[in-house]
Formats: C-alpha cells, sequence, structure tokens
C-alpha cells in the first residue's frame, strides 16, 4: 500500500477528510520551499502537492503562472525540486508528496530516470496535467512497478469514456477538477460537483479530491461533504505573495491550520 493510499485510508478509518495543498517548488524562494513543507504538514495537511516549475503552465491561472515565473527565475529545475523531497524526507517519511506539473520536464528528463530519481527522492505519485490517460498506460504501469501512484485529472466535461479511462489507469486518489477554466476560479456549484463525483464514482473506485476554486473554510468544508479531499493552491500562493518573506512560513502554517479547523469542524 503506498503512503497516499495509507493516508486516505486512516482518514476514511477516523471519519475525516484529506486537506491536500499546493505550492510551486522555488518560490518564492528555493530556500524557504522545505521549510513550507513542513509547516504546511504542522498546518494539518494531509498530503502535499509541489509543483515543478514550466514556463508554460497551460492549465494555471494567472496567480500559479506567477509563481512558476518566480522559480524560474531562481533557475528551479526538475532536480532540484527532487532535492527539496530529498531534504523534507529527512524529518518526515510519512506525508505523501505528488509532484505535480507538465509532461514536457519529465520528458527531458527521460521518463525512466524521472521515475527512478522520483522514487529514489521519497516521492509517491505525480499529476502530469497534459499527460491524457488514453495514452499514458505504459506510463502508469511503470510508475505503479515502482509503488508510484499516477494521479489524474477529471473535468466537468470529461465523457464517461474518459472516466473510465481515468479508472483504468490511474492510482491513490483522482483529481477532480471542480470549474471549467484554469486554477484560481471561483464559484464552485457544489450541487453540480456532487452529481459529477457521483457520476465518477460509478466507474472510479479510488478517494476523489476537488481543486480549483477553493479559497477559504467554508467553501472547503461544503465540498469535503461530497468529496474524500479538497485541494488548494492559488489560495496558497496568493498568502505567498501577500505576506513579507520573513513570515511567509508563518503566515501559509496559519491559513491551512484555519482550513483544517474548518474540515473537521
Amino acid at each position: 500500500m503506498s503512503r497516499i493510499q495509507s493516508t486516505f485510508s486512516a482518514l476514511a478509518a477516523a471519519n475525516k477528510k484529506a486537506l491536500v495543498t499546493f505550492i510551486t517548488a522555488g518560490d518564492p524562494a528555493p530556500d524557504l520551499t522545505v521549510p513550507l513543507l513542513h509547516a504546511l504538514v504542522a498546518g494539518g495537511v494531509d498530503i502535499l502537492e509541489l509543483g515543478v516549475p514550466f514556463s508554460d503552465p497551460m492549465a494555471e491561472g494567472p496567480v500559479i503562472q506567477r509563481a512558476c515565473e518566480r522559480a524560474l527565475k531562481f533557475n528551479v529545475s526538475t532536480h532540484d525540486v527532487l532535492d527539496y523531497v530529498r531534504e523534507f524526507r529527512q524529518t518526515n517519511t510519512t506525508t505523501p508528496v505528488v509532484l505535480m506539473g507538465y509532461a514536457n520536464p519529465i520528458e527531458r528528463f527521460g521518463v525512466d530516470a524521472f521515475i527512478a530519481a522520483a522514487k529514489e527522492a521519497g516521492v509517491d505519485g505525480t499529476i502530469v496535467v497534459d499527460y491524457p490517460p488514453e495514452e499514458c498506460e505504459e506510463f502508469s504501469q511503470k510508475m505503479q512497478a515502482q509503488g508510484l501512484d499516477p494521479i489524474f485529472l477529471l473535468a466537468p466535461t470529461s465523457t464517461e469514456e474518459r472516466i473510465m479511462q481515468v479508472a483504468k489507469v490511474s492510482s491513490g486518489f483522482c483529481y477532480y477538477v471542480s470549474l471549467k477554466g484554469v486554477t484560481g476560479a471561483a464559484n464552485i456549484d457544489i450541487v453540480e460537483v456532487a452529481a459529477r463525483i457521483a457520476a465518477i464514482r460509478k466507474h472510479v473506485k479510488l478517494p476523489i479530491g476537488v481543486g480549483f476554486g477553493i479559497r477559504d473554510g467554508a467553501t472547503a468544508k461544503a465540498v469535503s461533504e461530497v468529496a474524500d479531499a479538497v485541494v488548494i493552491g492559488s489560495r496558497i500562493i496568493q498568502e505567498l505573495e501577500n505576506t513579507p518573506r520573513e513570515r511567509a512560513v508563518e503566515a501559509v502554517q496559519a491559513f491551512v491550520a484555519d482550513i483544517r479547523k474548518a474540515l473537521d469542524a
């Protein structure tokens, strides 16, 4: 059982929902990445998504695009991201870490070399936005052979055929994008989300996390009533943008602690 699977099993046994958070590696500065990961865990986060900086993050809104631009100014590479995970693992061997990003850096690294390096560093899974599940059976098999979880996105526009394909190739959890559009959008329709998740559950037996547009405790709580996990990214990046560097780690921990409190209420 992978770290992601065991995390969801433990949460289900405790009748709790998973809090999943995203930050971009290297943003707002490379030396803050590992402290931020630890602060997120201290604030109550169950699964960490660590973004791999990329120059053309097509699924991201302006907030995460800016985070990628800031990280790339520091020349943060995929190798650097793996180094951050290795450092994090020196003192945390239990919290799952999922790398989220795009195909280009993986292809440039080499798929087999990337999977081996990710495994060695202590990564637990990947979300590759532009790897369509129909073309990823071999990648998924190679990931799962190393005990890593390939996680795929589903959207409001996903067909039943796409849902079935994701069910076939994914593991860990399924990431449902609650909105048409990019990260950081607003106005989630909980009724629509509930209906879509019910349709997904007909085929996907994994836990389902919902992301895009979750910005506060009330929305997180509402989403958690119909999903197994809530995913927050852009709002955390905004917290980093609006907080002086010396208080960034403290501010992020306090923000996610409030979300955790709302989820557990």
